[in-house]
């Protein structure tokens, strides 16, 4: 039986690899910070990649790294790869906020650049096969910051607010999606030493998404769209009463750029086929 270490299995992508790897019969021991359920073939060890972990002995066929791409890269440097394969979650913040106004996304961007190579070195040097897949923005679990976040506003506001100016393209991708292509990936020799954009499989502009996602809702919340000027005062006030924390200038200065990547090299080389963006009110229940 064939055996993986998962970092990050209690996220919103285990909820999907986990059972993935266990119908193909991997043996999967999953690190987390907290206790949870084991089965049949699934092992919990509690601890964090800035700890000491008590790892097996037994030798890994495999390592997914689901969390902080800059975390697991320093845990690599430190233990080395542990096993022949490694796929990791990157971002595509890589490339969307590289130029950012605000210097805690530029800071965010060299930590992803950083981790990118050092994964790689480690890999050249261990003689590990490393794939680094980058997800657009990720749904479907209740687990995500933006569309959950949105939805559980306007549930308890009864409508969410945008700008006029928020047109710029986005692809939603699901979380199960970014499972099954970490899963796919893992056989994949011309994915060895390589990076991949995830994209979902629909292009649709940001209020579009949003105004699909309140339409899921029951009762449907409204979506105002409002001047640019006036909103920028409404989320001013918001961020008074606390009710905007994390919205920077830069992410509003963003909603009008398209933000699109190319999913064809991930569907050539390991058949990534993500979904459109067809959200349902259970994929927003805070989990």
């Amino acid at each position: 039986m064939r055996r993986a270490l998962v970092f990050g299995g209690s996220g919103q992508i285990g909820d999907g690899l986990l059972p993935l790897l266990r119908a193909a019969d991997w043996d999967v021991v999953a690190v987390s910070r907290q206790a949870r359920d084991e089965g049949a073939g699934l092992r919990w060890i509690r601890g964090a990649l800035d700890e000491a972990l008590p790892l097996p002995e037994a030798a890994f066929d495999a390592v997914f790294s689901l969390g902080p791409l800059d975390a697991f890269a320093q845990w690599v440097s430190r233990v080395g790869p542990v096993a022949p394969r490694i796929v990791a979650f990157g971002s595509t913040s890589i490339h969307s906020k590289a130029a950012s106004a605000d210097a805690s996304e530029r800071d965010v961007v060299q930590r992803l650049r950083r981790a990118e190579e050092t994964l790689f070195a480690a890999g050249e040097r261990h003689g590990c096969a490393i794939s680094v897949l980058r997800p657009t923005l990720i749904h479907g679990r209740g687990r995500d910051r933006t569309l959950t976040r949105i939805a559980a506003f306007a549930r308890r506001r009864g409508f969410f607010a945008l700008p006029r100016h928020a047109t710029g393209l986005r692809q939603p991708v699901h979380a199960d999606d970014l499972a099954a292509a970490a899963r796919a990936v893992l056989p994949c020799e011309a994915a060895h030493g390589r990076a991949y954009d995830l994209p979902g499989g629909e292009t649709l502009p940001f209020d579009a998404m949003v105004e699909r996602t309140l339409a899921a809702l029951s009762p449907r919340p409204r979506l105002l769209r409002l001047p640019t000027p006036l909103f920028r005062l409404a989320l001013a006030a918001a961020r008074g009463i606390g009710a905007a924390d994390g919205v920077n200038t830069a992410m509003l200065d963003r909603l009008d750029a398209d933000l699109v990547f190319d999913a064809g090299t991930a569907r050539h080389d390991f058949g990534y086929a993500p979904r459109i963006f067809a959200p349902q009110a259970e994929m927003f229940d805070a989990r």
